[in-house]
């Protein structure tokens, strides 16, 4: 398996454990996998997870809480609607509460050890 290929496991791996309702950035996944500046590649492992189904990739956004990665949805605003029948709070493609619903992996799956 191509360190690639593991990244993206790992990455996906944090993402599905993201609840209901709650969001992370690409860059706190990173940070979390001891990578801090490799924001970008947590996006491409979001991106290459569409693919599977189990990743729920849509709660991964910017770190200002932006839906960046919206483009990679199909539909026009099919991000934006999978995360607002999650409860979340959007306007102009940016979470409103992003600071209350932030789900940092490097706090809550310390919690979960």
């Amino acid at each position: 398996m191509s360190q690639k290929t593991n990244f993206f496991k790992k990455a996906q791996a944090v993402a599905r454990q993201i609840p209901f309702g709650r969001v992370t950035s690409y860059g706190a996944i990173a940070h979390y996998l001891g990578a801090a500046k490799s924001a970008r590649t947590v996006g491409w492992a979001m991106k290459a997870s569409h693919l599977d189904g189990t990743v729920p990739a849509h709660r991964v956004v910017n770190s200002k809480g932006i839906l960046t990665g919206k483009h990679h949805f199909e539909g026009t605003n099919l991000m934006q609607q999978l995360l607002e029948n999650e409860g979340v709070i959007i306007e102009n493609f940016q979470i409103v509460n992003f600071q209350e619903i932030f789900w940092d992996p490097t706090i809550e799956l310390r919690k979960d050890s």
